[in-house]
């Protein structure tokens, strides 16, 4: 026996939670089903556990900047039509404390808990039916519609069969599989047709070879901000964000970042002394000068610590200069140790994977997808929110508010559809 439904989601993350409560509250019945027993658990981890949920920066206007696509244009209508001012207004409804932390981020003061209870209370106003620990096992199609609104589609799971007239894929990327992150939505979208853009980690730590040769290692836990870029011409994308030196490589918001931008054989560059000349600083500033380069180095970059510093002269072409004079080093050798310095380039091997990432870039190819209202160009009633598209967001709350803003999206569309 099947029950019945007018729409069915799979994925009870983010997305699929607003989802279902818009689509609920708009008087329609909705089942939101989830192979994991514990919902919403990349809410909890998220933000160190505050949830980064939305930023200020995405406020109504053209947000496609913040997101990486290969239609990025593609957010532009949903963003539109929910923004951060209407999630933080859903959050504030329910006495939820937060702050603002730094670029637009606003995390919640408590728990990142108090946003999944928000999004089970509004589900709940709903009346959204719960299929939590439900492993679906087959979508079709119906193939006779006998009237105007029956069923479309039938979904066999392991608490029984479901049919319903819209089905919503909102079951997110591949990141941190720990937590239930499957490939169960792209096979789905395959199965009517849809392209996929090759799944990759996104906001994610990279890792470099000959790290610990070069005593890189020797620097874990230093952070510090930097600029840092990758590409040229128009496609160089750059970053002004903190790095954090690890025993096998290099995090930090900046490599989350850039880690969206870059592809494997490409090198990056990083400033580690960003507005400061330090070529010129050290070429220019020698006259005269009695203390030894190292001691000068340091007097000229304050805000690096001292053992960054020493790793750097043990291992550039300045090595064997460290103890002598400044006065008496060639400007060649200087602009070598500036350089190294301002526009340190290097070539990542990889980076952790989806197991470290915060997100995954690529996914169902947004082009067969209507931006106004996320349905399938291929199977009418066939519906996609939240990152299991080709969409992904900066770090700082912009895939969070992908997830509202799709969701709400798509939850217009179908009450729209059904008036």
């Amino acid at each position: 026996m099947s029950h019945i439904f007018h729409t069915v989601i799979i994925g009870a993350g983010a997305a699929g939670m607003l989802a279902a409560a818009r689509i609920g509250q708009s008087g329609h019945r909705v089942a939101l089903i989830d192979h994991a027993a514990k919902i919403g658990e990349k809410i909890r981890i998220s933000g160190g556990g505050r949830c980064n949920f939305t930023n200020r920066h995405l406020d109504g206007h053209d947000g496609s900047a913040y997101y990486v696509s290969q239609q990025p244009r593609f957010v532009r209508h949903a963003l539109a039509q929910f923004h951060a001012a209407d999630f933080i207004a859903l959050v504030e409804k329910h006495g939820i404390a937060y702050h603002e932390k730094h670029k637009g981020q606003l995390f919640c003061d408590g728990s990142a808990q108090e946003i999944i209870t928000m999004l089970q209370n509004e589900c709940g106003q709903g009346n959204v039916s719960w299929h939590t620990a439900c492993t679906v096992g087959a979508v079709e199609l119906v193939q006779t519609l006998p009237a105007p609104g029956s069923p479309r589609f039938k979904i066999h799971t392991g608490h029984g069969g479901f049919q319903a007239q819209n089905l919503i894929v909102a079951t997110g990327g591949l990141a941190v599989p720990a937590i239930g992150a499957s490939p169960f939505g792209y096979e789905l979208a395959k199965q009517f047709g849809h392209s996929i853009v090759p799944p990759e980690a996104a906001l994610v730590p990279l890792r470099f070879e000959h790290w610990a040769e070069h005593g890189y290692d020797q620097l874990s836990g230093i952070t510090l901000p930097v600029r840092i870029s990758t590409g040229s011409g128009k496609a160089r994308v750059l970053f002004d964000e903190d790095l954090l030196f690890r025993h096998k490589g290099l995090s930090g918001p900046a490599i989350l970042q850039i880690s969206s931008y870059w592809h494997s054989g490409q090198t990056l560059a990083i400033d580690l002394l960003p507005g400061t000349d330090l070529t010129a600083a050290l070429c220019e500033g020698k006259n005269s000068q009695k203390i030894q380069l190292n001691t000068a180095l340091k007097s000229l970059c304050p805000p690096l610590p001292e053992r960054l510093l020493d790793t750097w002269l043990a291992r550039a072409e300045s090595a064997p200069y460290a103890a002598h004079k400044w006065a008496d080093i060639p400007n060649t050798v200087l602009a070598q140790l500036g350089q190294s310095l301002n526009q340190w380039t290097l070539l990542p091997s990889g980076s952790d994977g989806h197991k470290k990432a915060e997100a995954t870039r690529g996914g169902v190819n947004v082009k067969e997808i209507d931006p106004k209202t996320m349905q399938s160009k291929l199977q009418p009633g066939l519906y996609f929110i939240g990152e299991v598209m080709d969409i992904t967001g900066w770090l700082g709350g912009y895939n969070f508010q992908w997830a509202w803003s799709s969701a709400v999206c798509a939850a217009k569309a179908i009450f729209r559809d059904s008036v």
